[in-house]
Order: structure tokens, then C-alpha cells, then sequence
């Protein structure tokens, strides 16, 4: 069956469900006219007569009575199936796959997603977390992507999904429980500290502190060095010394008295995270109502952000 056959056995349904041709005309958007030469185009196709046309009246055959009965229960099928997919572009449901870093997740991801996944029911989230550099998410088949803003590919679209988000200086209580709690950022060179690699074999992160538009950049000193963040925390748990880290990482561990934080004055704001996806595709439902649930206000004049080791 062409898509010349499927209009013409819709125009059949439209002149059986009215038995006039002017109604039938009137619902398709057509005249009665056209309509008449379609259903003649239709019996010379099939070779059978389908209905009764008098000046007066239409009425179906035997053989356009048989052919309803079994054409209504497909037809009805195919309308609702198309139904189905209008109200899938306005209503959110379907996988949503997410490429992001474990930082990005805590700190974007995690705070919405119980509640976009109990606003939206029918949508399954799907996330990749991992710590290396960014992919194509085209070709790993993922709908968006998240990162700082310098990560984001070019030809993607960017939305702002956060704001700057500070800094924290934590440690154990076990740690502070032998060692006093540095005051200054300067007493932190009689500290133990957790050293930040970038990348695998990239700088070691210097702290950078601020308060009353004075900034410090510290060179932490400690007997341990890690490249991902969620090492970096475990070291903090565990005694090993003290983590800089964003505050959305440890932020369940300051609630639970796990780690305690320290030299919240002088920590600064680091720059904020970008959801990306395909310029040339159109979003999917479910990808602008998660958009809608977390996109961040416009950015606020103020002090400038760091970049983001994490």
C-alpha cells in the first residue's frame, strides 16, 4: 500500500461514517467533486463497487459494508498511533541520556532529579558519569551533555544551568581532633593537605582564596596527590588532610558531621556548569522540561569566578 491508497480509503471512511458527500467533503477539506472522483478512483482500483450514489442518497454495497468492517479497527489504530505521537512531543517520557563528570551531577543533576522524575513519570534518566574529558555526545548517542562553558562544543547549544558555585575547605573532625583548625589560608602551610592533579598529567591545583577583595593563592603541601574528585573526598573521610572542593561534593558530608568546613570566608565562588546538546536537533520533551527544571537565573555582575579544576 502506497500513501496514494491510505487517502484514498480515508476518503471512503470520511463518505461511510457520513453518507453524504458534502459532509465528508466538509470534514476532509475538499469538494464533493473531488471526493466523487476520488472513490471512483478507489472501485477501479479495487474492481468492485463500494457504494450506492443516487442524486438523493449514498448507501454502502455489500462489498463496501465488508470492506468498513475490516478497515475500521486498522484506521482507528493508525489515528491513534498518531495521536500517541503529538502528545509525545508536548508530553515528557522516553529515555533521557546525559553525558556529565561526577561534579556536575552532584552539583546539577542530583538536587532536581527526584523531583523532575516524580513530575514526570514517564521519563527515564539516564546518566554517564564520568571523569574524563569531554565526548561527542552525538556519536555516543547521548541527548545533552554538561560542563564549564569552555568545554562546550561550538556547534552546540548552550544553556546555563548554575550559577558560581563556592568552594569549600573541609576536613575530618578526626584530623581538627589532632591538629588546630588553620584560621587564615596561610596557616594552612603547617597542614596536611590532599594535592589536586589535573587531568593525569596535568598541573597540581593551587588554592586560590578571597575576602574583602584580598586574594591569596595558596600551594598546598601533603603526602598524597589524586586526579579525580571522589578520591580527593575519600581522603578527607579517612583523615589523610585537607580537600578544597566545590561545596555541592561534600555538602552531605557537612550535614552529616562527617567532614567539617573551614575558612568559609575566604572561599570564592567557582564558575558555573552549561547543559549542551545538538544545535541541528530538535529537544526532545523530556530534554526542555529537565532544561526548564534547571536552568539557572542570568548571571549576576560581581566578583569573577574561577575556572573550574574539577
Amino acid at each position: 500500500m502506497n500513501r496514494g491508497d491510505l487517502t484514498l480509503l480515508n476518503t471512503f471512511l470520511a463518505i461511510a461514517d457520513h453518507l453524504s458527500f458534502r459532509a465528508a467533503a466538509a470534514q476532509l477539506g475538499v469538494t464533493s467533486s473531488a471526493l466523487s472522483h476520488s472513490v471512483r478512483q478507489l472501485e477501479e482500483r479495487l474492481g468492485v463497487r463500494l457504494l450506492h450514489r443516487t442524486t438523493r442518497s449514498v448507501s454502502l454495497t455489500d462489498t463496501g459494508l465488508r470492506l468498513l468492517e475490516r478497515l475500521r479497527p486498522g484506521m482507528d489504530q493508525i489515528s491513534d498511533a498518531l495521536e500517541e505521537l503529538k502528545e509525545a512531543r508536548h508530553r515528557p517520557s522516553g529515555r533521557l541520556r546525559i553525558y556529565t563528570q561526577h561534579w556536575a551531577a552532584a552539583a546539577v543533576i542530583a538536587p532536581v532529579w527526584q523531583r523532575f522524575l516524580s513530575t514526570y513519570p514517564e521519563v527515564h534518566l539516564e546518566l554517564c558519569v564520568e571523569s574524563g574529558p569531554t565526548i561527542d555526545i552525538v556519536a555516543g548517542g547521548f541527548d545533552a551533555g554538561l560542563a564549564v562553558r569552555e568545554r562546550v562544543p561550538a556547534e552546540m547549544i548552550a544553556v546555563r544551568v548554575s550559577g558560581p558555585m563556592a568552594a569549600a575547605v573541609v576536613a575530618s573532625p578526626g584530623y581538627f581532633a589532632k591538629h588546630p583548625a588553620p584560621r587564615t589560608p596561610d596557616d594552612l602551610a603547617s597542614h596536611q593537605c590532599v594535592l589536586y592533579r589535573i587531568g593525569r598529567d596535568g598541573e597540581i591545583f593551587r588554592w586560590r582564596f578571597e575576602r574583602n577583595g584580598s586574594k591569596k593563592v595558596v600551594s598546598a603541601r601533603g603526602n598524597i596527590t589524586v586526579n579525580n574528585a571522589e578520591t580527593a573526598i575519600r581522603a578527607a573521610l579517612d583523615g589523610l588532610g585537607i580537600v578544597y572542593m566545590l561545596d555541592a561534593l561534600v555538602e552531605p558530608f557537612l550535614r552529616s558531621g562527617h567532614l567539617v568546613r573551614i575558612l568559609e570566608p575566604w572561599s570564592p565562588c567557582i564558575e558555573g556548569v552549561y547543559l549542551y546538546y545538538q544545535s541541528r536537533r530538535q529537544p526532545s520533551a523530556a530534554l526542555r522540561a529537565f532544561i526548564d527544571m534547571v536552568r539557572a537565573p542570568k548571571a549576576t555582575s560581581g566578583r569573577r569566578s574561577l575556572k573550574n579544576p574539577f
